[in-house]
């Protein structure tokens, strides 16, 4: 089936707020302490919208942030999500306020994925990576999970902070029983883009990464998926060709992005319903800007930078939008 003709999105990805309990270096989103988007959707507007997922279907929802733990209604959500069996959900969180209630709470929930990010093998490049994070409580989050069956997933930013204790990262990983392993290329959007420069990794550093996840995946066949390709959004867009993927992405504030590479606001869950916002968010693939901005980006990814700077794809002339 095309993607025009599905009547719902098959994933939706809801940033629940910008607020974070970390100021990450690499963050792509722009998170930090104290920084939620202006007016962000309320406990009843929230339920509204997980209410209106399952009216229309929609079988796997990701709930992101910021830390989406430091939003007061997250459970409520994700139980009126997940009640019943009604949505898959995908948990990402830094796992620095998580423990065994939260664990046991979301393991009555179709959890598909608990996604931890960690960041460095020790404490010391941990917290540099992660200004205000404490590793071991990271990974007493991935160990409260375990216990509670949730399927851990460990993610891996790579910098030029951290790469020497990637393959350590990797072993971490599979010894706290996470079935998967994400990593690839920095990508160069939100916080990561303004330290670009004491970020971004060599070309030669990048090949010998890409190697170590090699190495690492066949040794670890069988125990726990590496995934790791395609490795940069350059080669994410090259292999979908501008095809729209069949996502929703919703931000804090209920305005519904076209794409988590490109500036551009396509609909309002405050203004449509979730069904206009998916045919709006259709009909906006359409629009010459969107291919033409991925173009811009497999020429010179740095117009990634100004990727957080939104605005209305209609308006597109108009000043950026905090």
């Amino acid at each position: 089936m095309k993607i025009s003709e599905l009547s719902a999105p098959s994933f939706i990805a809801w940033q629940m707020t910008r607020d974070c309990n970390l100021a990450c270096l690499h963050c792509c989103t722009d998170s930090a302490p104290h920084k939620p988007f202006p007016n962000e959707l309320n406990r009843e507007e929230s339920l509204s919208v997980a209410d209106q997922i399952i009216q229309a279907q929609v079988p796997y929802v990701l709930l992101a942030g910021g830390e989406p733990l430091t939003v007061p209604h997250f459970f409520e959500v994700a139980e009126a999500l997940g009640r019943g069996g009604a949505v898959y959900l995908k948990i990402e969180t830094n796992g620095q306020i998580f423990g065994e209630k939260e664990a046991e709470r979301l393991s009555f929930l179709p959890i598909r994925s608990l996604q931890i990010s960690i960041d460095g093998a020790t404490q010391a490049v941990y917290s540099k990576m992660r200004p205000g994070g404490v590793l071991e409580k990271t990974i007493s989050a991935c160990r409260a999970a375990r216990k509670y069956n949730l399927p851990l997933e460990i993610t891996f930013a790579p910098t030029q902070i951290n790469i020497a204790e990637a393959e350590a990262v990797i072993d971490l990983a599979a010894s706290l029983g996470a079935f998967r392993f994400n990593s690839g290329s920095l990508m160069r959007i939100g916080t990561a883009a303004k330290l670009w420069d004491r970020l971004e990794l060599s070309r030669a550093e990048y090949k010998k990464f890409y190697n170590l996840l090699e190495r690492k995946e066949k040794e670890l066949a069988g125990q726990m998926e590496l995934s790791f390709r395609p490795f940069s959004i350059e080669e994410d867009l090259k292999m979908k060709k501008g095809a729209m993927p069949a996502t929703l992405l919703i931000l804090p504030d209920g305005r519904v992005r076209v794409s988590g590479f490109l500036p551009y606001i396509c609909a309002d869950l405050r203004k449509e319903n979730l069904i206009e916002s998916w045919e709006k968010c259709q009909k906006a693939y359409q629009n010459p800007k969107i291919s033409s901005g991925f173009d811009e980006i497999l020429k010179d990814s740095s117009v990634l930078a100004t990727a957080n700077h939104l605005k209305p794809l209609e308006e597109s002339d108009l000043p950026a939008m905090v």
